[in-house]
């Protein structure tokens, strides 16, 4: 009893009584032109339901009115499509004749159940309406003033269970279809996919960055030497410039406007970002093999971003120490190996998140490869294998 005392305050439970009453409209311009044939509209209104674009016009206004907490939501438990199949099409049609009937029957009881309470007071009072104005029975004076709340405690309950009827109804008649469900998933999933994907973009450019700036800051503050801090200065700036190019480019996709993005950085331009790790105090032997400005786009890519991680990792967590970079390009796969010293004992180290090696593994995983990590012969390993015929 008090959900339904609670229901009465809410404003859904009105706007589905208006939901309710509007059919009764094209019911009562029928009864004024046709007032012979009453039941005409049970049978004229229910086949417009076939037409494909009525589910969209009643799946906008079941929305509306009798769900709007779900208002303009792609996951809604009412389409807001056009009829695309034919069971799409009976649905609409028995929906049209299952609101009709409701809405009529909620018309009846919030008309007869008001009157009935004025005819109540009036008989309380000693004024009866009398005639076929009177919808009860001619009660004593007392049972009648007793009686009063009654009918507008049964109009309230009406009202509230009778829109939680309709809606019920709705959210199965007028309820997405299967393909309409999976088209939702689909695009639900390639939104967590970008998302995901900006995440590993801005943890890895942002992330370098800002590993590269500390680390530079550090060495120069402990060196004392003025043309070191010059040359760590620069090293810094140009690290920040590339990182602000990179998210730049990131808050574009994210506005889907302004002009076309810039290219993302591949492999071939790998040499920037062993630069970036040596200017940081890494000795960075490196070993180039095959024409990577030939590699396919997404392997180029991701290879670019498994590197500039890779090496993050090891300013961020071993510092200084000599990293050993070996990238092959063979006729079937690419082959990327970063290996480094562990940190010496009491070497100044920097947390980090865990997030770093696991988007390592799936960048790999996404261009089909795979990519190891850990502790390899004394020192630590990043190797991944990316194939170059599923990428073309």
């Amino acid at each position: 009893m008090s959900h339904l005392l609670r229901a009465t305050l809410r404003p859904v439970t009105y706007s589905r009584w208006l939901h309710l009453c509007v059919p009764l409209l094209a019911v009562a311009v029928w009864l004024y032109v046709f007032p012979r044939y009453p039941w005409g509209p049970a049978l004229l209104i229910p086949p417009l339901g076939l037409v494909p674009w009525v589910r969209l016009m009643e799946g906008l206004q079941a929305q509306f009115l009798l769900t709007p907490a779900e208002r303009g939501r792609a996951d809604g438990a009412i389409s807001t499509a056009r009829a695309s199949t034919w069971a799409d099409r009976w649905r609409t049609a028995l929906w049209l004749e299952v609101r009709l009937l409701v809405g009529v029957v909620t018309v009846g009881a919030t008309t007869w159940l008001p009157f009935a309470a004025v005819d109540l007071a009036a008989q309380a009072v000693g004024h009866p309406l009398g005639g076929g104005l009177a919808p009860t029975a001619e009660l004593p004076r007392w049972v009648a003033a007793a009686l009063v709340p009654v009918p507008l405690a049964l109009l309230f309950a009406v009202v509230v269970l009778l829109g939680r009827l309709i809606t019920a109804v709705a959210r199965q008649l007028l309820g997405p279809s299967a393909a309409e469900r999976l088209s939702v998933l689909e695009e639900r999933t390639e939104q967590l996919l970008e998302r995901a994907r900006i995440a590993r973009e801005l943890h890895d450019s942002i992330g370098h960055a800002l590993t590269v700036a500390v680390m530079q800051a550090g060495a120069a503050r402990a060196a004392g030497d003025a043309g070191f801090t010059e040359r760590a200065l620069a090293a810094i700036e140009d690290t920040g410039r590339a990182a602000l190019e990179d998210l730049e480019r990131v808050l574009l996709v994210l506005r889907e406007s302004g002009p076309r993005p810039s290219a993302a950085p591949t492999l071939a331009e790998a040499d920037r970002l062993l630069e970036s790790a040596r200017g940081s105090g890494a000795a960075v032997e490196a070993e180039l093999t095959g024409p990577l400005d030939r590699l396919p786009g997404p392997v180029a890519r991701e290879g670019y971003r498994i590197l500039q991680e890779s090496l993050t990792n090891v300013l961020r967590h071993c510092g200084p120490v000599p990293v050993r970079v070996r990238i092959v390009m063979g006729a079937d796969e690419l082959e990327l190996e970063v290996v480094n010293a562990l940190p010496r004992v009491g070497a100044p180290q920097f947390a980090g998140g865990g997030s770093g090696l696991r988007g390592i593994r799936e960048r790999a995983a996404l261009l089909g490869g795979v990519a190891d990590t850990g502790p390899y012969r004394g020192q630590w390993r990043v190797r991944a294998r990316l194939p170059l015929a599923p990428a073309r």
